[in-house]
C-alpha cells in the first residue's frame, strides 16, 4: 500500500520532469530563437503552451504535496516530569486538543476472529446513526458482509453515513458500494477526484454506533485481516471497542472529514447522546492531519518517550523515526529506559519501507534498544506502551506519513490495569518473534541493505 502510493506519485513527477527538461532545452538562451518560438503563428506555440501547463501542474503537484508549508518541532524535547503525572495529563491535554476524560471501558480486540464479529455486532444492534471511517476497503467475503449489515441498518431506518479513502478503496464503483447507495447509505469518497492534495489520505478507522459505542484501531475491511494473526499472508492487527464519554471525541474526528468531504454537518442528540460513565478508564482521542494539527501525533510521541521513566514498549507496522524521534528515544535509553520495539519479519507488504526503516536501527540497537521481528504472519499493529501507565493506540504509524501527512485518529489511555493487561499482548507478540542484535543487523543481505540506503532519500514519503 505505502510503496504503491510512493511509485504513483514518482512516475507523475519523472514523467513531468521530462516535459521541463525538454522544454528548457527548445528554449535556451537564444533570445532570437525565444521570439521565434513565442510568435503566435509558429508551429512551436501550441508545444510550449502545453509544455508550460503540464509545468504548472508538476510544480503544483510537487509544492502541494512534498512540501507541506507547516513547520515541525525540530527542537529537542525534555520533560521534567513523568507519564501520568497531573502536569503530564493536562499538557496532553491542551498540546492535542481534547482533554483526557474519565468513566470509560476500553476492550482490546485482537485479529480478525476478535474484530470483525465485534464490529459487525455493533452494526446490527444500531438503533439510530452509524458513522464509519475507513482506509483499506477490498472486494471480498468481508467487504460484501460488511456493505451487508450496513445496508440492512439503512433499510431499517438508521441514518448511515460511509467515508472510505479513495486509494485503499479496491473497488469504488464495485458491488458493495452500489449496494449501499441503492439501500440510502450516505456513501463518500475521500479526495476521489482532489488532484493537489493526492499525498495526503484519510487513515483513520473510526465506527460509531448510535453515538455510544465507538471502535478505533488499524484492521482493514479485507480477506487479508481474517484469522487469528499466526497465519503467513494474512494480517496480525489490533482493534479497541470503546465505551463512555470519550466516545464524543471519537465522533468528532469522524465529522472532522466527513465536514471536509461532505459538508454536512452531522450533529444534536441523534449523534451526540448524553454518555454515563461506564468505567474508571481515563482516555482521550486526539487526531491529526495535513490541514490542521498534523505534528499532533509526533508531539504525543516525543513527549510520551521524553516522560519515560522505566519501559518503553513499541509495536508498530512501519516504524520509520524520523531524526528528533531519533534524538528523543536514545536520550530516553541514556537515562536508563528500557525500550523494546516489534516490527515485521519478511512476511509485509512494503519491503522497501522495512529496509528502510532498519537503516535507522543501528543508533538504537547500540544504545540497549531491543528489536524484535514478528515472524508467523503479517504485523500491522499500532500500539506504544509507557511506564505502565500509559497507552497510545489506534491508527498511527511510527512514520513520517502518518505524523504528517495522513488524516489519522489515535486513542491514549492513562490506565495502569489497562497498560499491564495489554504488556501481556506485547508479550506474547515478542514470543512470536526473532530479535535482531546489532550483529544480525550488521549481516543483513546486501540488497536489503543498498534498497534501504537508496530508498531513503524517499522517507519522508514513507
Amino acid at each position: 500500500m505505502v510503496c504503491g502510493l510512493l511509485q504513483t506519485q514518482l512516475e507523475f513527477v519523472r514523467a513531468a520532469s521530462s516535459h521541463c527538461d525538454k522544454a528548457q532545452l527548445r528554449t535556451g538562451f537564444d533570445t532570437d530563437a525565444v521570439k521565434l518560438r513565442f510568435r503566435p503563428e509558429s508551429p512551436q506555440w501550441p508545444k510550449l503552451l502545453g509544455t508550460a501547463a503540464v509545468s504548472s501542474l508538476a510544480t503544483l503537484f510537487v509544492t502541494r504535496n512534498f512540501f507541506p508549508a507547516e513547520k515541525k518541532v525540530r527542537h529537542p524535547i525534555k520533560a521534567d516530569y513523568k507519564v501520568g503525572d497531573e502536569v503530564f495529563v493536562r499538557t496532553m491535554g491542551h498540546l492535542l486538543g481534547p482533554p483526557l476524560v474519565e468513566g470509560n471501558t476500553i476492550t482490546p480486540l485482537e485479529n480478525g476472529d476478535q474484530i470483525f464479529p465485534a464490529m459487525l455486532s455493533g452494526i446490527r444492534s444500531a438503533q439510530r446513526t452509524i458513522t464509519f471511517e475507513n482506509f483499506l476497503f477490498q472486494e471480498g467475503e468481508i467487504s460484501d458482509v460488511f456493505a451487508q449489515a450496513l445496508t440492512e441498518r439503512a433499510r431499517a431506518g438508521v441514518k448511515v453515513h460511509f467515508l472510505q479513502d479513495a486509494l485503499g478503496c479496491d473497488s469504488v464503483h464495485g458491488r458493495a458500494i452500489k449496494l449501499m447507495k441503492r439501500a440510502g447509505v450516505a456513501v463518500e469518497i475521500f479526495r476521489f477526484v482532489h488532484f493537489s492534495r493526492i499525498n495526503y489520505r484519510t487513515h483513520r478507522k473510526i465506527l460509531v454506533i448510535d453515538g455510544a459505542l465507538g471502535f478505533i484501531g488499524g484492521v482493514g475491511i479485507s480477506d487479508g485481516w481474517k484469522g487469528n494473526g499466526r497465519i503467513h499472508g494474512l494480517w496480525r492487527d489490533s482493534h479497541y471497542q470503546v465505551r463512555g464519554p470519550v466516545v464524543a471525541q471519537l465522533q468528532e474526528a469522524f465529522m472532522d472529514n466527513w465536514l471536509e468531504t461532505r459538508a454536512e454537518l452531522l450533529h444534536g442528540d441523534l449523534y451526540f447522546p448524553k454518555l454515563d460513565s461506564v468505567g474508571n478508564q481515563m482516555c482521550q482521542i486526539f487526531k491529526s492531519s495535513a490541514g490542521e494539527g498534523s505534528d499532533s501525533g509526533r508531539l504525543m510521541l516525543l513527549v510520551s518517550i521524553a516522560a519515560a521513566r522505566d519501559r518503553i514498549r513499541i509495536a508498530n507496522a512501519y516504524f520509520i523515526p524520523d531524526n528528533l524521534t531519533m534524538q528523543t528515544l536514545l536520550e530516553a535509553l541514556h537515562r536508563g529506559v528500557r525500550v523494546e520495539i516489534i516490527t515485521p519479519g519478511s512476511d509485509i507488504d512494503a519491503k522497501i519501507v522495512r529496509a528502510v526503516g532498519k537503516t535507522r536501527w543501528k543508533p538504537l540497537l547500540e544504545a540497549g534498544a531491543r528489536f524484535y521481528e514478528y515472524q508467523p504472519a503479517r504485523f500491522h499493529c499500532k500500539y506504544m506502551l509507557v511506564d505502565d501507565c500509559w497507552a497510545s493506540v489506534g491508527s498511527a504509524n511510527l512514520d513520517n506519513r502518518s505524523m504528517s501527512l495522513n488524516e489519522e485518529a489515535n486513542l491514549n489511555v492513562l490506565d495502569r490495569q489497562f497498560v499491564t493487561a495489554y504488556a501481556r499482548v506485547f508479550d506474547e507478540d515478542k514470543i512470536h518473534s526473532r530479535e535482531v542484535t546489532i550483529k544480525d543487523w550488521h549481516n543483513r543481505p546486501w540488497k536489503e541493505k543498498i534498497e534501504g540506503r537508496a530508498m531513503s532519500i524517499f522517507r519522508s514519503q514513507m
